[in-house]
């Protein structure tokens, strides 16, 4: 994410010593803020993927699928998918792009 094409607004931070030691010596001086906020981003995007999967937690039910319950039955199911939107023989494909211009 671009640092600089957003509106900004200043905050206070408070480190414990040792984290800002290690940040000032890491980090160049002019570089520190799109580090910090560089690193803040990522924690809140993994935060909100956790967040997510603890949400959709219990979702999927094998009891709601029998019908998926081994590999070969997804790869049918996968299959199934596939040949309902793909094209069957390069004339349909050749044909899809000639209807497209």
């Amino acid at each position: 994410m671009a640092v600089t094409a957003q509106p900004k607004k200043r905050i206070n931070v408070t480190f414990p010593q040792p984290v800002l030691d290690l940040l000032e010596t890491v980090v160049p001086a002019r570089e520190r803020n799109a580090f910090i906020v560089e690193a803040t981003e990522e924690a809140l995007r993994r935060e909100r993927l956790l967040t997510a999967l603890r949400t959709s937690s219990g979702a999927w039910s094998d009891e709601d699928h029998p019908d998926l319950m081994s590999v070969d039955d997804v790869n049918r199911y996968v299959r199934r998918l596939r040949e309902t939107w793909m094209p069957h023989a390069w004339e349909e494909i050749v044909g899809e792009r000639v209807s497209d211009d």
